[in-house]
């Protein structure tokens, strides 16, 4: 399994003392705000077996992103496979963290070494993120990645309730433009 640094963080497999951090920012309705819901202690642990199996499996998937300084762990980020009920197909980059962690550049520091990961180890040749129409902070931080949105790609994700969060958005970021972007 691929462990990935960056200046302040470390992308890495996920550890026993992961789980009740994770388990908090789950249970926390405002980092939940784009979602259906929030989730229980079990539903996190059961996502952590998972997200572990796959970097097990493939060396790539949702890291758990802890800070350099510090070693705390404050959330994840990572590439999945879309999810096969997507009006899509392809790799999607994302993120969550811990409000306490919002608003210091660690979702784009995370991503950017993601995405540098699955243009280059991997060899993606383009990458999606996801994102519901009103989610505006990931989008910004979707756009400083160099991603570009193309209103026709928009759909509404029929596992999600109806109501707002139904309306999605994707935005796309093609390898030769990350690899440019990076040497520019």
């Amino acid at each position: 399994m691929s462990e990935l640094r960056t200046d302040r963080l470390v992308l890495r497999g996920w550890r026993e003392s992961d789980l009740a951090p994770w388990a908090a920012m789950n249970a926390d309705p405002e980092v939940r705000e784009y979602f259906p819901g929030t989730l229980t202690r079990e539903q996190s642990e059961a996502s952590v077996a998972c997200f572990q199996a796959d970097l097990d499996q493939r060396g790539w998937g949702w890291w758990a992103v802890e800070v350099k300084a510090t070693g705390a762990f404050i959330g994840f980020t990572g590439l999945d496979p879309v999810d096969e009920d997507m009006p899509f197909t392809g790799v999607e980059v994302g993120w969550r963290l811990a409000r306490p962690h919002w608003g210091h550049g660690y979702a784009t520091e995370a991503a950017l070494a993601a995405l540098d990961h699955g243009f280059g180890s991997v060899g993606l040749t383009e990458i999606l993120a996801i994102t519901t129409a009103t989610n505006l902070r990931s989008q910004a931080v979707m756009r400083r990645l160099g991603m570009t949105r193309d209103p026709a790609d928009d759909f509404d994700d029929m596992t999600v309730p109806e109501g707002p969060l139904r309306r999605s958005v994707v935005y796309r970021l093609q390898g030769d433009d990350h690899r440019s972007a990076v040497r520019g």
